[in-house]
């Protein structure tokens, strides 16, 4: 008797957003509510049964902790940690605790990151050379989608890509064919046929622990970018596969690559950007 095809889990989520305008034009880059930095990240799980487990039975614990008894954060009524874990909401402790028990479960996590103001001069350039261009937040995600994916969907029969937003059907389609896209890249870089099929599935982070372990790990490298803390990023990086920075082109015209053994420090940061 055959095994079954395998099957790969992948985890996605985004840290900031894709915005850059107000409905009115006005520029809204670092302005409150608009981040910096737009970040997309997938993550691979060794054994996502495993961290389900892990996951909801720390939850439980927690919630029947007394230390945290009347916290509004905890209660169930307030609709976060008390249903899933969510790191821009949860306690400092509560981090701590979810912090601790992902660093005993083995993943692999990618991600591309794109710095906004760069986006903002590309759009403005392009405007001066076709006045009809209008710039759509989905058009950056969809790009970032297909360079996080390029290099990871051709070695097992199938992939199950798990998202935490429920887009719409025209959105979904979009992903479809950005991942294809991706597929597309890969073959014709490297000469080997991408024959993988690929399962969309859109879940809420309260359903899947996956999707509340990769917001934990964009969290932490939105923190990095966008306030320069480097200690969270620090806890997790040894799971850290690859940080793509699309612009940060000092260097290179593609960016920077960071990894295990080329980690992302502090000084990789500067709030000057190179003439483009």
């Amino acid at each position: 008797m055959k095994n079954p095809p395998s099957i790969r889990k992948y985890y996605v989520d985004e840290a900031g957003d894709a915005t850059i305008y107000s409905r009115r034009g006005k520029v809204l880059i670092g302005t409150s509510g608009c981040s910096r930095y737009f970040i997309l990240g997938v993550l691979d799980i060794s054994d996502p049964v495993s961290l389900q487990k892990n996951m909801d039975e720390l939850r439980m614990s927690l919630l029947a902790d007394p230390y945290f008894k009347g916290v509004p954060s905890v209660q169930p009524s307030a609709r976060k940690t008390a249903l899933y874990f969510h790191a821009k909401d949860d306690l400092p402790e509560v981090r701590r605790e979810v912090f601790a028990l992902l660093q005993k479960h083995k993943c692999r996590f990618l991600a591309v990151i794109r710095d906004k103001q760069r986006v903002l001069r590309y759009v403005q350039r392009r405007n001066t050379l076709d006045i009809s261009y209008r710039y759509r937040p989905n058009e950056l995600y969809d790009y970032m989608i297909r360079v996080l994916f390029k290099n990871i969907l051709h070695k097992d029969p199938h992939y199950e890509i798990f998202f935490s937003k429920r887009w719409k059907k025209d959105r979904t389609e979009a992903l479809r064919k950005a991942l294809e896209k991706s597929q597309e890249r890969f073959s014709q870089q490297s000469g080997k046929k991408a024959s993988s099929t690929i399962s969309l599935i859109h879940q809420t982070s309260q359903e899947n622990a996956g999707l509340q372990a990769v917001d934990y790990f964009l969290w932490s490298l939105q923190r990095f970018y966008e306030r320069k803390e480097d200690r969270y990023l620090d806890l997790l990086w040894p799971s850290f596969s690859l940080v793509h920075d699309l612009d940060n082109t000092r260097k290179n015209p593609y960016g920077v690559y960071y990894t295990r053994k080329k980690p992302l420090k502090l000084a990789a940061l500067d709030n000057d950007l190179p003439e483009i």
